[in-house]
């Protein structure tokens, strides 16, 4: 039985733009001119921008919560910031993930090839990350390196107008994104997941260790992206390092949390930024040059 409500808080709403903006990313350094939208087909477009709203999210974080029992129940997060999913309610889930993602799924059939493998490599990272045999997110460093899954969505609507992949750097960099974005997220959730007896890279380097990666890692994604967005790229990454310079100012988890509870904010704010960065010089493009020809 599908639950609007329960399978809606399960989807994680609040990080609904960690897919959603990658997504649009992906268009927005794709196209040429915003004219360019309208020589391929906006229906598709607008399904997909549907489809990492909830469908991926559901994905993504309810076989997250399927996987996660032991620890989940030992993790204050979970009382009211987030939703512990109840024995009976394993099987409607489990339903409702399949349902939802499958129509999509079909659809990226008859797109671009490579687009079609790369919506695939985002179901791989997005199950496997949580789920057996591999469920890397208890194998430290390797969880983190899963992220990568996030940055799939602008993969894909990338390859979905171009036919071919982004460069090798912007990836790289959205990928260290990615993994500090992760192992930041762990840091709250150590004590839950020791006693648990789960491996994170926040239970292998401890609080501050872990910290200090994400400011390595936040770093070197800067470097990678400034030669794309300049100084944009110098602001954000001076942004994510203050973050990390308050985090390790706290003395336990808890303060820690009262960080990360700023996060998807600042992320949000961070991907507004770079959207229209890349895409207001081509909406200006697309005035300047007059309204746009379809041709046949």
């Amino acid at each position: 039985m599908f639950r609007p409500g329960l399978h809606f808080r399960i989807s994680r709403p609040r990080f609904w733009i960690y897919l959603l903006g990658p997504y649009l990313l992906g268009v927005a350094a794709a196209v040429e001119t915003a004219g360019d939208l309208l020589r391929h087909d906006p229906v598709v477009f607008l399904l997909f921008a549907v489809y990492f709203l909830f469908p991926a999210n559901l994905l993504v974080y309810g076989i997250n919560d399927l996987y996660d029992e032991e620890t989940d129940r030992l993790n204050p997060k979970k009382s009211g910031y987030e939703v512990l999913v109840a024995m009976e309610e394993r099987w409607p889930l489990k339903l409702a993930i399949f349902s939802v993602n499958l129509p999509f799924a079909l659809l990226a059939l008859y797109l671009e090839p490579a687009a079609a493998i790369a919506l695939g490599l985002f179901f791989f990272f997005s199950i496997f990350y949580s789920a057996p045999p591999i469920r890397a997110k208890t194998i430290p460093i390797l969880d983190s390196t899963f992220n990568v899954l996030y940055i799939f969505p602008g993969i894909f609507s990338f390859l979905m107008i171009t036919g071919y992949w982004p460069p090798l750097t912007v990836v790289l960099a959205g990928w260290l994104w990615t993994m500090a974005m992760h192992a930041f997220s762990a840091v709250p959730d150590i004590t839950a997941d020791r006693q648990a007896g789960i491996a994170t890279v926040a239970t292998l380097l401890n609080r501050n260790g872990t910290i200090v990666l994400c400011s390595a890692l936040y770093s070197a994604a800067a470097v990678l992206a400034f030669p794309y967005l300049g100084s944009l790229a110098v602001i954000l990454g001076g942004a994510y390092i203050v973050m990390m310079a308050v985090s390790l100012k706290q003395q336990d988890e808890a303060s820690v949390f009262s960080v990360y509870k700023w996060f998807p904010l600042v992320n949000a704010a961070a991907g507004f930024a770079i959207f229209w960065y890349i895409f207001l010089p081509k909406t200006i493009q697309s005035a300047s040059s007059g309204p746009a020809v379809l041709m046949p």
